[in-house]
């Protein structure tokens, strides 16, 4: 076996940029008809980066490409994603628009910008125990105002991944997945039977949703604005992998007579939870008050007639459970009384907006969970984002689907964002804490008897190419 390939070793150039427009332009009635819906206005000005990996692989064991094939192969795959994604452009329109602050999305159609890039290395090298800073190079990190940019990755074995940065003020995790699997299809050929979704799904959120006027011009006190990740304490972020089995194992734990059948999503964010508070009283010597705060698609919260599950943009609530500690109560809650706090808060959360939502009302909600995920002094705060369920793992463009998809961190600490395994009953957890909290999360029994920490990704098989 030969010694891990460091992230020094890998070497990723850009040899190409261009500026890819919608197919077809813009209607004039829908160029500056995109305000932003009390959603959209509250979410922070990131970007929302994201990883698709297609190997050409045998069993896990690289393909020889010659380089007058490889060549061949890059041209063909670079020119089927960019044609696409021009088609796909036409359908998500504001995507290849600007916008400044709150302001309505002009729907110009400047474009996405498109990167080409060599990566020096195999890809089935980036698969063994993978190297999250290294993975980094692999998104687009091009500095323009630019809403979608993408960074197509030629690995020298033939293998490709495809990485997307997209402006969290048009899309959350939903309108993402959505995008992506979109363009697959349109490159994978299929028929494109209800292209007239997008155009509608656009404009209906801020007419459920409209803007408020308070949010609309700078400066304000919105997280938006006022939301800045603790640059003092060093940060470290890892990946820790639950197989299914592990799962269904911790569900069989975490089970109470308050909540028999826990979600994977509950099991395994109660078992982070628990680990940070224990992290938190190891490293500081006491117990404090927690909370955990996670991101909930509202599509599912409310109800159908008020907002369909095609609504575009964002669309996405934040909910926080909390623990209260005090020197008579000085103990960890167990796995079950924290999945029963995480449920209480869902259900609490779904039966006050299941019937409307107000947006002043909303907007104090939010600011106030934002406001404690920012609070410092005496609670620990974690804030969690869930991608599991979105169809990423589907988004196939003509080289079968994807072996790993990988959400990249925003690097602010104790935040966690789950995703689905391949298989789609494990999960894969990318934690970020201070590096005295993550030493006992690396070596907490507890946490590593249900999962696996960085293990290797495993590359199966190429699919039959449906071209």
């Amino acid at each position: 076996m030969g010694s891990k390939i460091m992230a020094s070793d890998v070497k990723v150039e850009v040899i190409h940029k261009e500026t890819i427009s919608p197919s077809c332009p813009t209607p004039p009635h829908l160029k500056t008809t995109n305000s932003l819906s009390f959603f959209d206005q509250l979410v922070p000005p990131i970007y929302i980066p994201l990883l698709l990996f297609y190997p050409i692989c045998n069993n896990g064991d690289d393909f020889e490409v010659h380089d007058i094939n490889h060549r061949s192969l890059v041209a063909e795959r670079s020119e089927l994603l960019k044609t696409s994604l021009s088609e796909a452009l036409t359908l998500f329109y504001p995507f290849a628009g600007s916008f400044q602050f709150n302001d309505p999305i002009c729907c110009n159609d400047q474009g996405a910008v498109f990167l080409e890039a060599q990566v020096n290395r195999p890809i089935s090298k980036i698969f063994d125990k993978p190297d999250l800073g290294m993975l980094g190079q692999l998104l687009p990190n091009d500095h323009t105002s630019h809403l979608l940019q993408v960074q197509a990755n030629f690995f020298e074995c033939g293998g490709l991944a495809i990485g997307v940065n997209m402006s969290h003020k048009v899309a959350d995790a939903s309108t993402l997945s959505e995008f992506i699997n979109r363009w697959a299809a349109i490159a994978l050929g299929l028929p494109r039977t209800i292209d007239v979704v997008p155009l509608v799904a656009f404009g209906a959120a801020s007419s459920l949703f409209p803007p408020l006027d308070f949010l609309n011009s700078p400066p304000v006190p919105t997280p938006t604005r006022d939301m800045k990740f603790d640059i003092k304490e060093r940060c470290t972020t890892r990946r820790f992998v639950f197989d299914g089995s592990k799962i269904a194992a911790l569900k069989s734990e975490a089970a109470s007579a308050s909540v028999p059948n826990p979600t994977r999503v509950e099991v395994v964010s109660a078992l982070i939870w628990k680990c940070a508070k224990e992290a938190s009283r190891s490293n500081l010597g006491s117990v404090r008050p927690s909370s955990w705060c996670q991101t909930v698609n509202m599509r599912k919260v409310l109800a159908q007639t008020l907002a369909d599950k095609d609504l575009l943009g964002n669309v996405v609530g934040l909910v926080a459970a909390k623990t209260e500690e005090s020197s008579s109560e000085a103990h960890d809650h167990d796995l079950r009384s924290l999945v029963t706090i995480l449920r209480k808060g869902i259900e609490e959360f779904k039966e006050k907006y299941r019937n409307g939502v107000r947006g002043e009302e909303f907007c104090q909600l939010f600011m106030e969970n934002v406001n404690l995920i920012m609070k410092k002094d005496d609670t620990d705060s974690y804030s969690s984002t869930s991608w599991c369920r979105f169809p990423l793992y589907e988004s196939n463009f003509g080289w079968g689907k994807p072996s790993w998809v990988f959400i990249s961190s925003v690097g602010s600490k104790n935040s966690i964002v789950l995703l689905d395994a391949r298989d789609g009953d494990g999960i894969e957890a990318s934690l970020t804490f201070n590096e005295e909290d993550m030493s006992m999360f690396e070596s907490n029994e507890e946490l590593l008897e249900y999962a696996s920490l960085n293990p290797s990704v495993i590359c199966n098989p190429p699919q039959k190419n449906l071209l």
